[in-house]
């Protein structure tokens, strides 16, 4: 697969809701081999995140607002109330993207036989977007969840994988041998790797350039850099954008892509989560096998790609971590982490019985 420079600069950000109505990982958690909840469950988790948009500083600020609507008190505090125009939006857009708790039967009727090989996204999906990403920690209930010696892990946007030694290399040729903190061989893939000294004189060149600005944090990733504006008051945020455009205009080789609330500058290459889910698939020997249902949740504009690749090859099911409607390649939806924890709680005690 051709993971070349091939810079283009389309507009991409997250969609807009329909109605007008950092998670830090424990280091224990950070193995990389395969990982299985039972012989057949297999689970990737990746921290990814943010959609494309051109480097254009106005067209940074719109979407910068677009993607970032002001917080709106949605329960009081005796019920769970909700606008009525936005509960009649959610539910109508469930229509086309059903609860994956509601659906778990439809879903588990299909998995019957299969093995699952499970991707989980993190922020915003396995915890709660915070406002500083340093305080952003996975709940005691996911911590229990996900607390194996055996894990596969890919970060920075599907651009540092580290998985189970490949039964076949001949269409990666960026990889190489490493082992696990356990000391398992594992497979590093970074194709992206030549940019590791841009990525780090920009780093430095973010830091210096935002430093006046209160609230700005700029966040190091290895493969893209991330500057956060949650903290940041909304009349600076034409300076937030206007800054990072001024750093990045002299790197066409980078690219500047906008999430919740953070730009972030990643290589221009052709490599994706749907291409990362491809390669983790093939690595642990579950590529292009009948008997395997790949499940992809995630909330994120990038997670669309790995969508994408599930449905357009019918291969398995995206789920979509979204309160709000927006149009998806997923198949279902649900609706904050909470319910996260509820599906994967749930398929793992379906998975055990239907095992016994």
């Amino acid at each position: 697969m051709d993971v070349k420079s091939n810079h283009i600069d389309p507009l991409l950000t997250d969609p807009a809701p329909l109605s007008k109505s950092s998670l830090r990982v424990p280091s224990g958690l950070l193995q990389y081999s395969r990982a299985a909840f039972s012989p057949s469950l297999f689970l990737t988790v990746s921290r990814m995140e943010a959609g494309i948009i051109d480097i254009c500083t106005s067209s940074c600020l719109d979407s910068m607002e677009s993607s970032s609507p002001p917080h709106k008190v949605s329960r009081d505090f005796n019920n769970d109330l909700v606008s009525a125009d936005t509960n009649v939006a959610y539910h109508t857009w469930l229509l086309k993207y059903p609860s994956a708790l509601a659906s778990f039967e439809q879903i588990t009727n299909f998995a019957e036989g299969k093995r699952i090989a499970l991707f989980l996204d993190y922020d915003g999906t396995l915890s709660p977007i915070v406002e500083d990403p340093d305080c952003a920690f996975m709940s005691n209930d996911v911590y229990e969840f996900v607390g194996l010696t055996e894990l596969n892990y890919a970060g920075s946007h599907g651009m540092d994988i580290m998985s189970a030694v490949r039964q076949s290399s001949d269409d990666y040729s960026n990889y190489i041998k490493s082992t696990d903190k356990q000391g398992k061989e594992v497979d590093l893939f970074q194709p992206a790797s030549e940019f590791l000294p841009m990525i780090d004189e920009v780093f430095n060149s973010l830091v210096n350039s935002t430093e006046d600005i209160h609230g700005a944090k700029v966040e190091n990733n290895k493969f893209c850099l991330s500057v956060h504006y949650r903290n940041v008051d909304e009349k600076d945020w034409a300076t937030v954008a206007q800054r990072v455009h001024d750093v990045i205009r002299n790197y066409p080789r980078l690219r500047l892509t906008h999430g919740r609330k953070v730009l972030e500058v990643r290589p221009v290459i052709d490599w994706d989560k749907g291409k990362a889910v491809t390669y983790l698939l093939e690595s642990l020997g579950l590529g292009n096998c009948d008997d395997v249902l790949p499940i992809y949740v995630g909330d994120d504009q990038t997670d669309e790609d790995a969508f994408k690749v599930l449905r357009e090859g019918n291969r398995g099911y995206g789920i979509l971590v979204s309160s709000v409607p927006k149009e998806s390649n997923a198949f279902f939806s649900l609706k904050d982490p909470q319910e996260v924890m509820e599906f994967l709680t749930s398929l793992v005690v379906w998975k055990k019985k239907s095992e016994t």
